[in-house]
Formats: C-alpha cells, structure tokens, sequence
C-alpha cells in the first residue's frame, strides 16, 4: 500500500489545481481551484477549446461587462470539465477583491451558481470558495441558508474557524504552508515536523469543532511537504497539489491515524461565541493571522487581475 492510498481511509483527498488531466491522474474525490491555477491551465493548449468556448458564450450575456462575464463562464466551464472526472464537489472561488464586500460576494456567488446550473450541474456539486474575512463569512452564512454550500478560503486564525463554524459554513480551508511559511520566517530556521505550526493549527481547529460537534468540515490546504500531510491523517479533507498527490503515491507505506473524533472529544478547550467585535479583536491578536490574511487577499486579487488581462487580450483576438 502505498501512503495516498494509506490517506485515503481516513480522510477525503482533494486535488488542488485547475490541469483537468492532472486531477484525472490523481482520482480525487473533490477538487480545489483558485484563478492563478486556472490562469496556468487557460494557457495550455489542450484547454484552448474551453476558452474558445466562454469567449463566444460571454457574447450572450447582454448587459454584463464582457470582460467579467467570460471570465465568470470560463471559471464554470473548468469547473464543469473537472466534474467529469471526479465523483465529488468543485470549489469555485470568488475574485478576491470582493472579500470586504457581503452583498457583492453573494451576488457572485449568485451569478456562479446560475451558470453552472445552466450547465445542468446540481448546487450540491458546487463548493463557493470565499476569502474569511468578517464580511465573507456573513455573505457564506446567507448562501448556506439559500442551499448554496460554501469553502471559506483563506483561513490563519482560530477566531475565522470559530466565526465560520458558527456561521454554518460548509467547508473551511486553513492554510498550513502559508502557516509554516511565516513561523519559519521569524524563526530564521526550518522548523521541526513535530512542532509544524500550520498542522498544530489544523489540529487545534479539528480537535474544536468534533468536541462541539460542530458540522462544518475541516480542510487542510496549502502544503509544502509531504510530512505536513502525513501528521494531518484523519482530518475531514486534505487539499493536494499533484505534485505532493504524487509524492504520497510512489512512496510506500501505511500511515497511521492522527486526527479523530473519538480523541477530540477528549480536548480541554473551552467553548467560545464571537461577534464581529469579539471576533475582529481575537483575530487582531493574532500577528500572522492578520499578515497572511491580508496578504493572500493581495495575492488573489493580482492572480484574478492577470487573469482579466489574459482575458482582454483573448477578447481583442490577441495569441
């Protein structure tokens, strides 16, 4: 047995990556996409039909910026592709720079579900990938209300867990990597596996929400090695670049579980309830939650950007 198949009996493998091929290697349940992602697979030349085709439906949309509805009909028809290669759910994120905006993101969210639906793709398939800000996890806890499932991305904090939980989100998406990324940075040195801040997170997260029983799902995303997955085993769902998806496959081995809900129960962490002062103070207090924050919000944001120009320069006819 080799370790992806190991992981696969304890927690959900998602693929994290817009190359339709690549989740079909890797046989995922689910899949994640973000607009950098799909910027790379837009550019590829197996994937030209898929933008030869949002390029001529945009045309349909009377009314709309044409610039904003292919890329809105590009975004579904990769999500739509994807479906047809996994069994489960896909994840399609809203632009980032409506993270500070509740009735924006909702009416997104909207227009992403009324596309794919027309594309005869049940909602219950469709995951809205929405930054945790304050403002995002309002707009989730509304859609969740509507039947519109929500992955809240960007997540460094335990006051944005609590706050998602509370709101009743579907999924949440807590970033290890970008996690460990600044702890080593402080630190001046790589940090040991076993004293890994972004799993110690996940961990923290997980333990909270089974001894609560809360039902949103936990999902640890943002991985830069392999040992960050291995001491992850058990959590709901693990989003996977293919590059570590394949790691995990050549790599022999039977992991043993880490994360449960019967050893959750066991955590002595106390219940807390926020509200939007309680959380925006909580939050505040965490130095790398505010940085890595704000900081993925800008780097969405200029990922969805390169993607508009991409898409300018396809609508003017440009190679």
């Amino acid at each position: 047995m080799n370790q992806l198949e190991s992981l696969k009996r304890y927690t959900t493998v998602v693929s994290d990556t817009g190359d339709i091929e690549a989740v079909a290697r890797s046989k995922p349940q689910d899949a994640t996409t973000n607009p950098s992602l799909l910027l790379q697979a837009a550019q590829k030349p197996q994937y030209a039909h898929l933008v030869d085709h949002s390029i001529r439906d945009s045309a349909d949309d009377a009314g709309a910026n044409r610039t904003e509805a292919f890329m809105d009909r590009l975004l579904v028809a990769f999500g739509v592709e994807i479906l047809k290669v996994i069994p489960g759910r896909v994840s399609t994120e809203v632009d980032a720079s409506l993270s500070f905006d509740t009735e924006g993101t909702i009416r997104k969210a909207h227009r992403i579900i009324e596309l794919y639906e027309a594309g005869k793709i049940n909602r219950e398939r469709i995951l809205i990938k929405i930054a945790s800000t304050w403002e995002g996890i309002k707009a989730a806890e509304r859609l969740e209300k509507e039947g519109i499932h929500c992955n809240l991305t960007l997540l460094f904090s335990f006051a944005q867990a609590v706050a998602c939980a509370e709101a009743g989100v579907t999924l949440i998406s807590p970033f290890v990597g970008r996690i460990y990324d600044w702890y080593r940075k402080e630190k001046g040195a790589e940090i040991p596996a076993d004293e890994d801040p972004g799993v110690a997170s996940v961990t923290r997260i997980y333990d909270y929400f089974k001894k609560y029983d809360y039902p949103t799902l936990v999902m640890g995303a943002s991985f830069r090695k392999t040992e960050q997955i291995v001491r992850l085993v058990g959590c709901d769902l693990l989003t996977i670049s293919p590059e570590l998806l394949d790691q995990l496959a050549k790599t022999e081995g039977d992991l043993p579980r880490k994360l449960s809900p019967e050893q959750a129960k066991k955590s002595e962490a106390g219940r807390i309830h926020l509200d939007e002062k309680s959380f925006r103070w909580m939050h505040n207090e965490d130095a790398m939650a505010v940085e890595k924050l704000s900081d993925g919000i800008r780097k969405f944001n200029s990922d969805a950007r390169k993607l508009e120009k991409f898409t300018e320069a396809k609508l003017q006819g440009k190679p």
